[in-house]
């Protein structure tokens, strides 16, 4: 998954980062709102993990310019602010949830795989396809009743086909999951992510759309 993580705190911006890159996401790390603007101007993310208070302006304009724009990224609002009228203006601008700060970084893990799961159209975090059950919300997955260790990087392509299950994901929505601004890219990652899952998962799992992507079928 593509993350747009929009913090001004240097320290805890590099935590975040951090914790959501081992997860095996990609991660653009910006620290005002007129960068964040260029971002997303310029990526399909898929979350926004986005602070209140930033030097050039409140996270809540922001929000409210995505919305009226018809922009349908998901929003995490992270902020030191616990005033109940602050989360429900928050909520009410078009954010999907609210983290108040100090928070624990896997509780921030769990919102986001929540959020992620009802964009994707699977809210129940337990998916079936091929034989292979694969639980979003735990990270486990199994193969005719035996647990298979996956990456962080194997789970963010499965992620990335699973929020999609049953329709075509091309090669670059993969890669825009697996890497951040300025990463480079290797030519065949995507191949070789694919072909290490189906080693693990069974040749079923990941079905190759000649010409189009791939896709996990319901």
């Amino acid at each position: 998954m593509r993350v747009l993580l929009v913090e001004d705190d240097d320290v805890l911006g590099a935590a975040i980062r951090d914790h959501v890159r081992s997860a095996g996401h990609a991660v653009d790390w910006v620290q005002r709102i007129d960068d964040s603007r260029l971002a997303l101007a310029g990526v399909p993310y898929e979350l926004v993990l986005l602070d209140l208070g930033l030097p050039d302006g409140r996270g809540l304009d922001l929000l409210r310019e995505l919305r009226a724009a018809g922009s349908a990224v998901p929003v995490i609002i992270t902020t030191a602010q616990d005033q109940v009228a602050v989360r429900v203006e928050g909520l009410n601008a078009g954010a999907d949830d609210y983290l108040v700060k100090p928070f624990d970084l896997a509780e921030m893990s769990a919102r986001i795989a929540a959020v992620a799961r009802r964009y994707g159209g699977n809210p129940s975090p337990k998916v079936i396809s091929a034989g292979v059950t694969v639980d979003l919300a735990h990270r486990t997955a199994s193969t005719n009743g035996h647990a298979v260790s996956l990456t962080a990087r194997e789970w963010a392509v499965v992620e990335r086909l699973l929020s999609r299950q049953g329709a075509i994901v091309t090669r670059a929505e993969i890669e825009n999951s697996l890497y951040a601004f300025g990463a480079e890219i290797e030519s065949n990652a995507v191949e070789v992510y694919v072909s290490r899952l189906r080693k693990k998962l069974g040749r079923e799992f990941v079905q190759t759309v000649r010409g189009l992507g791939y896709q996990v079928l319901k």
